[in-house]
């Protein structure tokens, strides 16, 4: 390798071996990677004072015999030409013009020589656009442009630019873009070809599918950024909300004091020259004759017998001009509709099939209609003779004009012109009366022997009789026997023996249709059935609706094995014949037989087609679906099935078994019940709650023992089970024995119960009234768990019960050291101290409660109700006002807000609730109460239904809507909201646990506990109307 060092003072590399390689040789060699030309290459230097031999010698000299080793440094000293003598070069060959021209499309150099090319980097350049190169031959024939001291480009104002350009290749400022820079121009040059533009169409599909995963959040984003520029600029409306709502205050004469705002808008327009003619008496005349009553015939009318209606029923004056205009527009209408060919005229006839049916002859301009549609369909009559919907056209359009006779003569042509149209023999059929029809249609299938529609006309011809019906039918089907139509028709007048008969016949003459098959077997025998199917399944060898009938008829006759082989054979079958198995058409399929009283059959489609088409993963939860969408259907035995065949794959999936046992609850028996549930803790024996669910169906039954000998097992089962020794504690304690459920909760507490066990302890002492026994029972309790809420409220309410409200206020305020985010604490001592202390105390410790508690909704309520109760209206206000600001979407708190405001308010007020909160079952019931008030009973229904929905827990929903019941519903409707709530056992509700709870109440149904919540409601609604009604005189 030999290095270079050429003017610009940058080094060349040359891969050059001294020891072969001449002086004329690495003047060839610089001249191809620098341009210079060759005769400008005087002198090399290997150091400062050794230059090389002149050119004259350079062809045999050898670069090693001047000293120049590998690696060696020359420089390259180029001459300075000046004054403007252009330099002595040799004359060089001129060269083709072809080489500086444009090659053609697809141009390979070397390529007809057999030449493969290809490319290296050199080649291909910087990666930049390539430069506007100058003309080689004119460098070639001229010298090189710019050579010399004192010359420069021309036009270029910057020359250390032009020279920095030369250097690189390229000029930087050549394409440059303000926008992109220079990389604007990269690929200007290049040719946009197919590749290019699948490239662009995958970036533009990625980019398309990347917007799309960033669009929920850009749309959430937006949607923000709409709220919040809504919320600072508010619409007029929105502004002025609150100041028309106070608009209701405004008395009668305020409101007329109010200025009209009058229209300024007309002051300097022009007022418009009106002018007034005289109605004309022509019009009048007119106007009188419409309007007229005729009682009397005219003279035409009587001598025609009053069967003619007349042209027109008053004699025309002076309405010439006006008919002319009808007749005139009516002319348009028709020549629009017609369409004139070499003289003829041709009208599709088809829109007067439909329009004639309705038209109705009360003037003369539909008589002029009339008779240019008479001309018309003549026309069409007679230029195509044989177009029967022509000929049906004329005969409607003479039955609406009233001539009967004239249709019939009409479509009479019709039938010899086209004999052969069945729907022209109907048509005279239908025209002709009564004792003509029969002659019209015998005549008719004797030109159209194999037409159906006529054979059964001509057997509806034949009123009531059955035996003539059957007569012309089956001579039909002499000409036509593969009528399936007629063999149906025949075989439903005929008697059950001479229908199997034509049964037998019609397979043979029909034999792919399958409901014939079908209908023949459901009237054979038992084995001629099976023969018959048998038949049918070799003829149709892709129908399942064989197999299916096959199977009900097995189970029909008691053999209630062969129902699932021959399902399974038949899948199988239909399978070989290439049938695709749809599982959707054969759950239906399975329906349709359980409607059909099939059950066997129901199980064994769904047991041998359930599966198909499912993925492994996906089968628990598609049976699951399958199942409840066919629960919802009402197909209860087809849902059993699916969670049958469910169970028998999945045998230890505790979810399946909870919901076929909620299947058989709902729909089956108890034994059934019973049976699933001994069959499920056998698969799962740890699943508590089977084993509490069969326990609890045999303690609803009232069979006391065997739900205690099932809670026995469960405990085998599952020895340290809490919940299974507080169902079997509530077994003794619900079925008052005391002494069993302390015994039970004793052994609980020795084995380590929990908090609950503890508190179950308490509420049995507290029932039995043992005091001391309760509070040394809440005491230890509450050592082992200080952190658990219900003991310190219970040690409180047992203080507040024996009148030691100091006490009491001590234990809550310890509960709440321990729990400081326990509401039921807080609420409980601030009605304390109300009782103790008076309102201010009170309010004391509620807004400590917010501090420690905030945004919780009930504490506010209760800072509301208190100020309330203590006639403070304008600071339970603005505690309301807050408390929506801090709580927007608390649902008690708008239904509170609504009964706070005044009647005329709620409507608006209640709007807003539902605009926060919308499905909130509190807000539901609150306006149902509006309703209920207004006296709209079904709306108010409505709603409390819809509230008890939304929240079937909660009971004072139900008191409120079993209140309603009885002051505005039936019994019927009475009952069945006592059901319901029944069947719900509801367990919260500010009023329903204040009542259920109560020691008295303990062992209440829920249907006593309804009534007195309803009792207490009632009694509160009539406290609530006494204040308000002294607080309004207090005003006064």
């Amino acid at each position: 390798m030999v290095f270079i060092t050429i003017p610009n003072q940058k080094t060349l590399s040359l891969t050059l071996d001294p020891n072969a390689t001449s002086l004329h040789s690495l003047k060839l060699s610089i001249h191809r990677h620098t341009q210079i030309p060759i005769h400008l290459l005087r002198t090399l230097f290997l150091s400062h004072s050794h230059p090389l031999p002149p050119p004259e010698n350079d062809a045999v000299v050898l670069l090693s015999d001047l000293r120049v080793t590998p690696l060696s440094t020359l420089t390259l000293h180029l001459p300075l030409l000046g004054g403007t003598q252009p330099p002595n070069v040799p004359p060089s060959k001129p060269k083709l013009e072809f080489l500086n021209s444009k090659p053609p499309p697809n141009y390979v150099a070397g390529l007809g020589r057999g030449a493969t090319g290809f490319t290296t980097r050199s080649d291909i350049g910087p990666a930049r656009a390539a430069p506007d190169l100058p003309d080689r031959s004119a460098a070639a024939i001229g010298g090189p442009s710019g050579v010399g001291r004192g010359r420069g480009k021309p036009g270029d104002e910057d020359a250390d630019e032009a020279e920095d350009a030369e250097d690189k290749g390229y000029d930087e400022n050549q394409k440059f873009d303000e926008f992109e820079g220079n990389d604007v121009g990269l690929f200007a040059s290049a040719e946009y070809d197919e590749d290019d533009k699948e490239a662009d169409a995958v970036w533009e599909a990625i980019d398309k599918r990347m917007d799309s995963r960033r669009k929920d959040r850009r749309e959430a984003r937006l949607k923000q950024e709409i709220e919040k520029y809504r919320a600072s600029n508010p619409k007029i409306t929105e502004q002025f909300a609150d100041l028309k709502r106070k608009l209701y205050t405004l008395s009668t004469q305020e409101w007329e004091s109010i200025p009209e705002i009058g229209d300024y808008s007309l002051r300097n327009k022009k007022k418009r020259f009106e002018s007034f003619v005289p109605v004309p008496d022509t019009l009048l005349e007119k106007a009188r004759q419409e309007q007229e009553h005729v009682t009397a015939l005219d003279p035409k009318s009587r001598s025609a017998g009053g069967t003619e209606t007349p042209w027109a029923q008053t004699p025309v004056t002076d309405l010439t001009a006006v008919g002319e205009g009808r007749g005139t527009v009516l002319s348009l209408k028709l020549d629009r509709l017609s369409d004139s060919v070499s003289g003829q005229t041709v009208v599709d006839p088809k829109g007067y099939l439909t329009d004639l049916k309705s038209m109705k002859i009360t003037s003369d301009a539909e008589i002029s209609d009339i008779k240019k549609a008479r001309l018309l369909l003549k026309s069409v009559t007679q230029t195509n003779p044989k177009h029967p919907p022509g000929w049906i056209a004329a005969a409607r359009l003479e039955e609406v004009a009233g001539k009967i006779q004239a249709a019939r003569q009409l479509i009479k042509e019709g039938c010899e012109q086209c004999p052969k149209s069945e729907d022209v023999w109907l048509e005279a059929c239908r025209l002709a009366s009564p004792e003509e029809a029969k002659a019209v249609i015998a005549k008719g299938v004797k030109s159209i022997p194999s037409s159906v529609k006529l054979w059964l006309q001509a057997a509806k011809l034949e009123n009531d009789d059955v035996n003539k019906k059957s007569r012309v039918l089956r001579k039909g089907l002499e000409h036509i026997p593969d009528s399936v139509r007629l063999w149906k028709a025949v075989v439903e007048l005929a008697n059950e023996e001479d229908a199997r008969l034509l049964l037998h016949r019609a397979v043979e003459c029909c034999p792919l249709h399958v409901e014939l098959w079908l209908a023949l077997a459901r009237l054979e025998t038992y084995e001629s059935a099976k023969k018959v199917l048998n038949r049918a399944r070799e003829r149709l060898t892709k129908e399942p609706a064989i197999w299916i009938t096959a199977a009900k008829l097995e189970e029909a006759n008691g053999n209630t094995g062969m129902v699932g082989k021959i399902i399974e054979r038949g899948i199988r079958a239909l399978q070989r014949e290439g049938l695709e198995i749809d599982r959707e058409a054969w759950m239906k399929e399975a329906e349709a037989a359980e409607r059909a009283g099939s059950v066997v059959t129901c199980q064994a489609i769904i047991a041998n087609t359930i599966g198909i088409g499912v993925e492994e993963e996906d089968r628990k939860r598609t049976w699951v679906a399958d199942a409840e969408e066919c629960k919802k259907r009402g197909s209860i035995e087809t849902a059993r099935a699916i969670y049958a065949h469910a169970l028998s794959v999945f045998l230890t999936k505790k979810s399946i078994w909870l919901k076929a046992a909620q299947l058989e609850k709902s729909h089956g028996t108890r034994e059934s019940l019973d049976a699933l549930l001994r069959k499920a803790v056998t698969y799962r024996p740890q699943a508590e709650v089977l084993w509490l669910m069969g326990a609890k169906e045999k303690w609803l039954a009232g069979d006391v023992p065997a739900a205690r000998a099932i809670l026995q097992e469960a405990y085998a089962a599952i020895p340290n089970s809490e919940e299974i020794w507080l169902a079997a504690f509530k077994l003794e304690f619900e079925n008052h024995e005391p002494e069993r459920a302390r015994m039970l909760l004793a052994k609980a507490r020795e084995r380590g119960g929990t908090e609950r066990v503890w508190m179950k302890s308490a509420i049995v002492e507290r029932e039995l009234g043992n005091t001391d026994e309760e509070r040394r029972l809440l005491d230890e309790g509450l050592k082992r768990f200080p952190s658990f809420f219900k003991l310190w409220l219970m040690l409180g309410q047992l203080e507040e019960r024996l009148g030691h409200l100091e006490k009491a206020k001590e234990a809550y305020e310890l509960g709440l050291k321990h729990c400081s985010s326990c509401i039921h604490l807080w609420l409980s001592l601030a009605n304390l101290e109300e009782k103790m202390n008076g309102l201010s105390k009170a309010r004391a410790v509620l807004t400590m409660a917010r501090k420690k508690n905030p945004q919780n909704p009930e504490l506010w309520l209760a800072a509301v109700r208190a100020e309330m109760r203590h006639a403070n209206k304008k600071e339970s206000d603005i505690l309301m006002a807050k408390a929506l600001q801090e709580c927007p979407n608390s649902g008690i708190l708008w239904a509170a807000s609504i009964e706070m405001v005044p009647r005329p308010q709620r409507k608006s007020k209640s709007m807003d609730a539902l605009k926060k909160c919308d499905h909130d079952p509190h807000v539901i019931a609150a306006v149902a109460k509006l309703f209920w008030h207004d006296r709209k009973v079904d709306k108010a229904r409505t709603w409390l239904n819809r509230a008890v929905t939304l929240a079937p827990d909660i009971g004072d929903f139900w008191a409120l809507y079993y209140k309603f019941e009885l002051q505005h519903g039936s019994d019927e409707n009475q009952k069945d909201v006592l059901k319901r709530c029944i069947a719900a056992e509801p367990k919260h509700g500010e009023k329903w646990q204040a009542i259920s709870k109560s020691v008295e109440n303990s062992h209440q149904p829920t249907e006593a506990i309804l009534k007195k919540v309803v009792v207490a409601l009632g009694k509160e609604e009539n406290a609530a109307e006494n204040s308000r009604h002294q607080f309004h005189f207090f005003i006064e």
